[in-house]
């Protein structure tokens, strides 16, 4: 049965009573797997837990033939607060950060196409998957910020795709100056494909995949490869310089001491 045809059956992963809690979730219908992201206490900040959970979610969806796209969304309105600040703190980014290069290059060379849904806040670290996906649809309330130069780092490892997608002079305002800007600002910046009003948001995300879902596997698949192929080598190219910079940064007096004030002000 092809992808416009009856619904599918609705798949879940089960949960193990004593496993840690699933912080992301798995669903497929309608050919579309979707991928919710579920940590309300972090803010769906990208931990060790939710980034391994994240890969294997996508990796499922990219080996299952009845998949045709692939929809990443929130549980809340926070899609990402960007990197878990108590483990890097604690444990630096030396792993964390490839870990972070390594999601990216994923969700960019996955052959089917991945979508994000956006509600409400994304912040550092989720801007880069919102940019490693070929389409990203968001409300025009949510709100954007590249706040990394503010606690003495810098966008380094989602440079590799935002600054692919971002316009010049955009990316150089929002890097720069780490202030929040709307929706509709990051869809004339390039960030997002398209903002539309949060009470329209789920029609338009379903329309799009229902959309996509149309493509035939190859199709997709290779005409991804076609769009993402210089995505791809720039990831290549410079994702482990960036995980360096990263790792260097987060480890710096500075930045421990203003991530360590942030984390004490958001008791």
């Amino acid at each position: 049965m092809g992808p416009a045809g009856a619904v599918q059956e609705v798949r879940q992963d089960d949960r193990m009573t004593d496993a840690p809690a699933e912080l992301v979730h798995y669903a497929v219908a309608d050919a579309v797997a979707t991928i919710t992201l579920d940590s309300p206490h972090n803010r769906n900040a990208l931990s060790r837990q939710l980034v391994t959970e994240l890969v294997e979610r996508l990796e499922r969806a990219g080996a299952d033939p009845e998949v045709r796209v692939v929809l990443v969304e929130s549980a809340g309105k926070v899609f990402c607060s960007g990197a878990d600040l108590s483990e890097a703190t604690a444990e630096g980014m030396e792993v964390g950060a490839r870990r972070i290069v390594d999601l990216q290059r994923l969700v960019v060379t996955l052959d089917k196409p991945v979508v994000t849904k956006n509600l409400g806040a994304v912040r550092a670290g989720g801007i880069g998957i919102v940019a490693a996906a070929d389409v990203a649809i968001s409300a025009e309330e949510a709100t954007f910020a590249l706040t990394e130069v503010k606690l003495g780092l810098a966008a380094a490892i989602i440079s590799l795709t935002v600054h692919h997608r971002m316009h010049p002079r955009a990316a150089a305002l929002t890097t720069l100056g780490g202030e929040v800007f709307g929706g509709a600002e990051a869809a004339s910046y390039g960030l997002v494909t398209r903002a539309v009003p949060a009470d329209s948001l789920d029609d338009e995300v379903a329309a799009v995949c229902a959309s996509l879902a149309t493509g035939a596997p190859q199709g997709l698949r290779e005409s991804k490869r076609i769009l993402n192929r210089d995505l791809v080598a720039r990831i290549d190219a410079l994702g482990e310089e960036m995980a360096t910079t990263s790792a260097r940064l987060f480890a710096s007096d500075e930045a421990r001491a203003a991530m360590t004030a942030f984390l004490q002000r958001s008791k």
